[in-house]
């Protein structure tokens, strides 16, 4: 049954049926699918459209069509969140998983010699997604949380991933997403953003430094695949009035020698 066109779908008409800019049909459900399952769903079609990047008309069919194959499950009254394939999916993939395994125990080894919270992210898209999450002792937390997504540049997460990309990638993500602020500190301009990438290259570590959420101070460690490419880092998050940023950057050492024992264990 038609739906209201869209102009991202008479674009595709306009192409003779090939992918609009959404992507083809795998990446728009799979982006659907991600976005519907995102934490505090159920999430309205007009929300999960917009996140997926897919057009309504399209988004309708698609969720309909998840729903159907039990991927989604409907509210009844017009939210979506996982259903029982997705989730018998995401148990299947994590009990007993050796690499998670691995990765809390080592999260779980540098949470008790620093004695703050520390994360594993990793790029996911054009977001950082925390996989583990050990939280430190101190009563005052962050507002992270397992399945997080954040995004690239204002996160220490993120900016060991775009310190790995070249120019033409940094820029063409740029352009694309922009670079909307999290607070005042945050980094907007392309140029600084230049800059500040170019110091994590050489140092090794990136800072987050009250640029995601106030209060809030991150150090981390890029985490590299098989390849060399940066995926992910471990994170090391403080807050503000309980650490100093000199106190955590006397934590690099002992954030890099987590991130090295990870490394190829994600591909």
């Amino acid at each position: 049954m038609p739906g209201i066109e869209t102009s991202e779908d008479s674009q595709t008409a306009s192409r003779g049926g090939r992918s609009s800019l959404a992507g083809n049909a795998t990446d728009k459900a799979l982006n659907l699918l991600e976005a519907a399952s995102a934490p505090g769903y159920p999430h309205r079609l007009g929300d999960v459209a917009a996140a997926a990047g897919v057009p309504k008309a399209s988004a309708h069919r698609i969720l309909q069509n998840l729903v159907t194959t039990g991927f989604l499950a409907a509210d009844g009254s017009g939210g979506y969140g996982p259903g029982p394939r997705v989730r018998a999916l995401a148990a299947r993939i994590t009990q007993g998983c050796e690499e998670d395994q691995v990765m809390r125990a080592e999260l779980e080894v540098l949470g008790r010699r620093i004695g703050h919270t520390v994360h594993m992210g990793v790029r996911t898209g054009d977001v950082i997604t925390l996989l583990v999450k050990v939280s430190g002792p101190n009563p005052v937390q962050d507002s992270s949380r397992v399945g997080m997504q954040l995004p690239l540049h204002t996160t220490a997460i993120g900016k060991c991933v775009l310190a790995g990309l070249d120019d033409g990638e940094l820029s063409a993500l740029v352009d694309r997403l922009g670079l909307p602020p999290r607070t005042d500190n945050s980094l907007t301009g392309l140029a600084e953003l230049r800059t500040e990438l170019a110091q994590v290259r050489a140092q090794g570590f990136a800072l987050d430094d009250e640029e995601n959420e106030l209060g809030v101070r991150c150090l981390a460690v890029p985490v590299r695949d098989s390849k060399g490419t940066a995926i992910g880092a471990v994170n090391v998050s403080t807050i503000t009035f309980l650490e100093t940023r000199e106190a955590l950057l006397s934590r690099v050492g002992l954030a890099r020698t987590t991130a090295e024992a990870l490394h190829g264990l994600l591909g």
